[in-house]
């Protein structure tokens, strides 16, 4: 029996696997993972628009009040979060992986400029982010990202934050579980969890493909995504009852021309469409995934009943149960402008991707782009509601937990990962060290 087993081979069980081995080293540690390689759903380098959520450019983490002000909580929260991240990170031995890229927003029209003012006088006093700039000068725009400024008429404002970062999130997850393995955890591809169930003296005993058919744990983690729910159910633990999940598919535009890729340094966030969610914000990204450099935009966001990549056509249909089937309807009753944006965009042509590039590069040449699949995301459904966000699911005994949702996700995962140890092992001394760890 191991004293863990991680399933899935993602960012999220790869930092808390690291977490438990630097503060119970003997302990034994087993990842599952159902694909052939690591990281190879939502961690992937081109599966994630690999933005280091800090709350620089997500207008969508700050909201303007009936009076004018801004709040901005939610943005410093994320930004704080963040840096507990960040500081994590510094401790490894490579952090290639994170390389500084400015954070933008870009706004167009006179009302979406007002608002923008606001937020950038809000969050500038804030310590956080003094140093964002604030700008509605063309030369400045053109020194900031040429590739945004060439051809731009009508209304317009921007900010500018030059800490942003942008992340392989692939290439640190695929680190951080070989350091894991250097340290004796066993990480085994090809090893699909398709159950598991508790035993009498509170361990689980987890049912497998491939290789051995049984195997036991006296904790598991389940970070497999939208899978992540579907096998809670086969747990049977109440606390995940209710929950469900709206799975949303995506598509990018990727631009590899270095003519074109070098004239761009910067992850510009739009505004949203109405009634989108937040990984449906419109952005134009430098990207450096293996060492290399390309252009994202997108996402174009769709329906697609799979809530993983690779996952089954059967995965939204089979998820819905007597306890979250009210909930679903209601969240689809209340939030008819986003059910009718991903079924639009389902049907988007080349044209329409093209003209909405051009919102943020006017002079964009279509043969510079090309489509690519985006990743797979599946959005929490609660009493009604979309939540946006990632949430720990975690039994009342602490014997199993698990994360559901989406952005800021892999940016936020060591705060993440803490609260999965807080509410899973409340009764261990692991504070000192891990403070230690984080103070680095």
């Amino acid at each position: 029996m191991d004293d863990v087993i991680l399933v899935g081979g993602g960012v999220m069980s790869a930092t808390l696997g690291t977490l438990l081995q630097r503060v119970e080293p003997t302990w034994s540690i087993r990842v599952l993972e159902r694909l052939p390689e690591v990281a190879m759903e939502a961690s992937d380098g081109w599966n994630n628009a690999g933005t280091g959520h800090a709350g620089l450019c997500e207008t969508n983490y700050t909201t303007e009040r009936v009076d004018g002000s801004v709040d901005i909580d939610r943005a410093v929260a994320i930004a704080e979060q963040f840096a507990v991240t960040r500081r994590f990170w510094s401790t490894l031995a490579d952090t290639s992986f994170v390389r500084s890229v400015p954070h933008m927003t870009l706004v167009q029209g006179a009302e979406n400029v007002r608002s923008l003012q606001a937020r950038h006088r809000a969050l500038t006093a804030h310590p956080l982010f003094r140093a964002m700039e604030y700008t509605e000068d063309a030369a400045v725009l053109d020194e900031w990202a040429p590739l945004v400024s060439a051809g731009r008429t009508g209304d317009w404002a921007a900010t500018r934050d030059a800490t942003g970062t942008d992340v392989d999130f692939g290439a640190l997850t695929r680190q951080l579980l070989g350091d894991m393995s250097g340290r004796g955890a066993r990480v085994e591809t090809g090893r699909e969890v398709t159950g598991m169930s508790q035993e009498r003296d509170g361990s689980w005993s987890l049912r497998v493909r491939g290789g051995r058919s049984i195997e036991r744990a006296r904790f598991v983690f389940v970070g497999a995504g939208g899978w992540a729910l579907k096998l809670l159910r086969t747990a049977g633990i109440p606390e995940a009852r209710g929950y469900g999940l709206l799975p949303i598919s995506g598509q990018f535009l990727r631009c590899d021309r270095p003519e074109v890729v070098d004239r761009h340094d910067a992850k510009v966030c739009g505004t949203p469409p109405i009634g989108a969610p937040p990984m449906s914000v419109p952005h134009l990204d430098t990207r450096i995934v293996d060492g290399r450099r390309s252009i994202l935009f997108g996402p174009y966001a769709g329906a697609n009943p799979r809530f993983l990549k690779h996952g089954s056509w059967l995965d939204f249909p089979t998820s819905i149960d007597r306890h979250n089937i009210g909930s679903l309807l209601s969240m689809a009753g209340n939030n008819t402008p986003l059910i009718g944006l991903l079924l639009s965009e389902l049907t988007a042509t080349r044209a329409k991707k093209i003209a909405a590039l051009r919102q943020f590069v006017p002079n964009a040449d279509p043969s510079d782009w090309s489509v690519v699949p985006a990743g797979q995301r599946a959005q929490i459904v609660v009493n009604g509601q979309l939540r946006f966000g990632t949430e720990v699911i975690a039994s009342r005994d602490g014997s199993i937990a698990a994360v559901l949702g989406a952005s800021p996700g892999a940016s936020t995962a060591v705060p993440i990962m803490l609260e999965v140890l807080g509410r899973c092992f409340p009764e261990r001394q692991w504070n000192g060290g891990l403070q230690e760890m984080l103070s680095g």
